[in-house]
Parts: structure tokens; C-alpha cells; sequence
């Protein structure tokens, strides 16, 4: 048994997100049957983060199993062969060690979150950010932004249906940088709650708009509705995932 991990870039607009069912095309499926095709191995793809319906990705980390080796190039090209009419490409294989995981191996993910911030809607980049009219102000957003860093029970900005036992997370960086018209969002943390990104960024956006919203009154109601909007998914981007040395 052999194992490889490859980095991977998709537009999730017509995807049902990451994990597969059998609702229509998700990210796993579309890989695990370009696989399929490849080399006949039927194989489950395990990834760094499970993305939502809509949701992009930059730089994807995930690995699978086959009984045969393979060279990894000639499956990163045989990959991309087949899913050459899809909107996910395979940028990167390698060869890893059995005890490299794409998701329990990971030590800190990365997300962006994009703003059109302008009066006009949008042609060239629509379904790839979040269109908002009403100017923003930044700095508000900004000095929000700070209170959510650090170790907090994100409860109110959890969806309802997250699985994920605690809602206590350390949010490592929440950056907010404005690029023309462009609003951009960043953040790191180990992991996140289902929805985490998606809420702080509609909270932060409200905020901007000149909604009175208080942080710290926010966390400690504990409670979704005390916080804002869940902001589209077409704004989010997947764009990396760190590994301890080792781990590959």
C-alpha cells in the first residue's frame, strides 16, 4: 500500500462542497473517480478541510491510498486528465509516509474571505466574492476583528449543525486588508468550527456597515443569534494547510 498527497484547486460554485454524497458532484467524488479511471483502485480522498457547498479552494491538501505504487507525476497528469472538464485541478503529488494524514496531521489551516466593496455589482467575479454596496468602514472592522484572536468559546458564530465536540477554538490571526475595492480577510487556527469563518466575517461586515455589535457581549451569550450573518459562501477560499516536520 502506498500513500500520496496532493495539493488541489477548485471552484466550488457548482459543488456540493468537499465531502461526497449523493446530492451531486463534490470535490472527493470527482477526484476519487479520476482515480478510478486512472488506475481502477477504488480509494477514499481524506482531506485538510471539509468545505461547504460554494466554497473555493487555493492550495487543498489531501491524501489516499493505492495498492499499486505509482509515480507521482504520472498521477498528478492522469488525475488531471480525467477531471480536465471539471473545476478541480490536481496541482502537486508526492509519496508520503503511512502515518501522514491530510487531516489529522495538519497543525494550522488557513482561510481568506473576499469583499467587493463598491456600489456596482460585479461581472468578472461573480460567485468568487461577496458583493456588499454599502461602503464599510474598515477601521471598525478592524478594531472588532482584534477581540476575536486568541482562545474563546465561539459558540455564537458555530452553525447549528456543526459536529465538532467543544466550540472552544484559539483563533490564531483575523487580518482585514483593503486592496481597491477589494475588502480581504484572513485567517489561522489549528481548526474551526463549522460556519466560524463564514459568521465572524458577516458579524465583522455589520459591523462595518455600522451595526453596534460588542465582541466580547457576543461570546459571552454563547448563543448564534446574538451574533450577525452568515456571509455567502462564494467569498471563501481555502488557501493552505501547515504539517509539523515529519509529517509527510
Amino acid at each position: 500500500m502506498s500513500r500520496y498527497k496532493i495539493i488541489v484547486e477548485y471552484d466550488g460554485t457548482n459543488l456540493i462542497g468537499w465531502q461526497e454524497n449523493s446530492q451531486g458532484d463534490s470535490v472527493q467524488s470527482l477526484l476519487q473517480d479520476a482515480i478510478y479511471k486512472f488506475c481502477g483502485e477504488k480509494t477514499e480522498v481524506y482531506s485538510a478541510g471539509r468545505t461547504d457547498a460554494g466554497v473555493h479552494a487555493i492550495n487543498m491538501v489531501a491524501h489516499f491510498d493505492l495498492k499499486n505504487e505509482k509515480n507521482s507525476e504520472t498521477i498528478k497528469r492522469a488525475m488531471n486528465f480525467y477531471l480536465i472538464d471539471s473545476p478541480v485541478a490536481v496541482l502537486n503529488c508526492e509519496s508520503v509516509s503511512d502515518d501522514f494524514h491530510a487531516r489529522f496531521s495538519c497543525t494550522k489551516r488557513y482561510y481568506k474571505y473576499i469583499v467587493l466593496n463598491r456600489d456596482v455589482p460585479t461581472v468578472l467575479q461573480k460567485n468568487r466574492v461577496w458583493w456588499v454596496p454599502q461602503k464599510l468602514n474598515i477601521d471598525l472592522m478592524k478594531d472588532a476583528a482584534k477581540k476575536l484572536v486568541g482562545k474563546h468559546d465561539f459558540s455564537s458564530f458555530r452553525a447549528a449543525q456543526c459536529q465538532a465536540k467543544s466550540p472552544i477554538k484559539t483563533l490564531d490571526s483575523c487580518d482585514i486588508i483593503q486592496q481597491g475595492e477589494e475588502i480581504i480577510f484572513e485567517f489561522s487556527a489549528r481548526s474551526f468550527l463549522h460556519h466560524q469563518v463564514r459568521n465572524m466575517v458577516g458579524t465583522l461586515v455589520e459591523i462595518g456597515r455600522g451595526k453596534s455589535y460588542d465582541i466580547d457581549e457576543i461570546f459571552d451569550k454563547k448563543d448564534r443569534r446574538a451574533a450577525g450573518l452568515n456571509a455567502p459562501a462564494c467569498g471563501l477560499y481555502f488557501v493552505k494547510a501547515d504539517y509539523s516536520r515529519g509529517a509527510n
